[in-house]
């Protein structure tokens, strides 16, 4: 089936082993080409109920499958992501208007990814507890082990389809679940590809549902009392919807987010304007760590903004099949058109658009707006395009407190060699994760990542995945003792 869906751009659902062609179709229509590119296969009316029967009746038998084994069958699932990349990597673009050469490198990740679940997939295990520390634990032993959830719900975002799915879907395999994946319309071939991939890994089919659909089938999926745990990624109000939809269930939400970058006095400008130029335009500004906010001590600020300048207007915008493009096009018309809206609306509140601010249908120039208000929608809200905000500051404390004005915090970046400074810094800035001489846009597959206020909460790496994808089990063996009895 992985060849099929790679060279046919259809995207079936699965149900109960069996791959769904048949039925209420959505056509995908490319970004970038304005033609078809993909046709999903919707779910219909039962097939959620068929989803959640179907994933709950294989939940025990997943369970039972090893660990070494579960370990195998991803590692082979990473072997698999690397010769098949450049055709996933396509598809990403097709679909979603991601200039190939980004799609390659989310292919590398997926394989690190796999590559890392299987690592964590070895090391399950549990605890021999103290229990003869306290006296009433004398004469008696007691064990623990991580058991899995049972059945997990993967809802994934469009941005990054082919590893975000990794990370969820190979985690809850790693930890012995059975995976309902709810994918996003935009991408659902890189979706089914991403599943198929793993089924052609040694996977068992019994591992995975797979369903195409709106929010809709996503809010049925979540209220479903089979599921055990919902991991979603996505924006902080449909995160929200997730949460009362789920109700009392295990949650993983990372949602949004408008990271800030400052740039101490001490910053290498060249340098930390060519990072801001190549991470703040990546997948056209469509991650929730993407370089938004930009703050410059007012001493390098009007140098800093002009070699920024320069750096975005040099970038590649283009046909994301080609291998030199840097950016291609958003992942709809109305996505660009509101970036490019409130771009204007800082200009017409006073700030300079020294590159960009126009658009080609989906695809928006690459934008950067030096000087906005402070409450401009391009600092205050999550921008998720191609649109970088420079902003001064003089005094370090206050940097530090505009970056908490946002009611997100996922990630932020800093550059300086001040280690006072990067201290002070990783203790107030409310975020997840603080990147040292680099931008908000960076992440390594294997290091915990999520935030904190309105980003949500939990953390995806396949470690801490595992732990909300498995449960404690305890075993208290009474009159046998391995401490002594007295």
């Amino acid at each position: 089936m992985l060849d099929t869906i790679l060279k046919s751009a259809d995207a079936p659902a699965l149900l109960g082993g069996v791959w769904l062609v048949e039925g209420p179709t959505a056509e995908r229509v490319g970004p970038y080409t304005r033609s078809v590119v993909s046709r999903a296969r919707v779910a219909g009316e039962g097939d959620v109920h068929a989803a959640v029967r179907h994933a709950a009746a294989y939940a025990k038998q997943m369970a039972r499958l090893a660990p070494a084994t579960r370990a195998s069958v991803l590692e082979t699932a990473s072997r698999l992501a690397t010769e098949h990349r450049s055709e996933v990597a396509r598809l990403i673009a097709l679909e979603l208007g991601k200039p190939v050469k980004d799609g390659l490198g989310e292919m590398d990740r997926v394989a690190d990814t796999f590559a890392v679940c299987a690592a964590e997939a070895r090391q399950i295990g549990g605890d021999n507890l103290p229990v003869a520390g306290w006296e009433r634990g004398i004469g008696n032993t007691a064990l623990t082990y991580r058991a899995p959830a049972g059945v997990a719900l993967a809802i994934t975002p469009f941005n990054a389809p082919a590893n975000l799915l990794a990370h969820k879907l190979g985690a809850s395999f790693a930890a012995g679940n059975t995976t309902i994946v709810k994918a996003p319309p935009q991408a659902p071939a890189v979706s089914a590809a991403i599943v198929a991939l793993l089924l052609a890994a040694g996977a068992p089919v019994e591992a995975v549902q797979l369903l195409h659909g709106g929010g809709e089938v996503g809010a049925a999926l979540c209220a479903a009392p089979e599921v055990a745990v919902v991991s979603f990624t996505g924006s902080a109000a449909t995160g929200a919807a997730v949460a009362r939809a789920a109700g009392a269930k295990r949650l993983v939400l990372e949602l949004g987010g408008n990271a800030a970058t400052i740039i101490c006095e001490d910053a290498d400008l060249a340098a930390a304007a060519r990072m801001c130029a190549r991470t703040g335009y990546t997948n056209s500004g469509q991650s929730c760590i993407s370089v938004q906010r930009v703050y410059v001590h007012k001493s390098g600020f009007d140098g800093f903004v002009r070699q920024v300048t320069g750096e975005v207007a040099a970038l590649k915008v283009g046909d994301p099949l080609d291998p030199s493009t840097d950016v291609g096009s958003m992942v709809d018309d109305q996505a660009a058109a509101r970036v490019a809206a409130w771009a204007a609306d800082a200009g017409e509140a006073g700030a300079r658009i020294t590159t960009g601010g126009t658009r080609d249908g989906a695809t928006l120039k690459p934008t950067v707006v030096a000087g906005p208000p402070a409450d401009a929608a391009v600092v205050t809200q999550e921008v998720f395009g191609a649109l970088v905000a420079v902003l001064p500051y003089d005094d370090f404390d206050e940097v530090l407190r505009e970056c908490n004005t946002s009611r997100f915090g996922l990630q932020a970046g800093i550059f300086t060699h001040d280690v006072r400074k990067i201290m002070t810094a990783w203790r107030e800035l409310e975020v997840g994760g603080l990147i040292v001489n680099g931008t908000s846009n960076f992440r390594l597959d294997h290091v915990p990542f999520g935030g904190v206020k309105d980003s949500g909460f939990g953390r995806e790496s396949p470690r801490f995945m595992v732990d909300d994808y498995t449960v404690v089990k305890t075993l208290i063996l009474r009159g046998m003792s391995i401490w002594g009895e007295q």
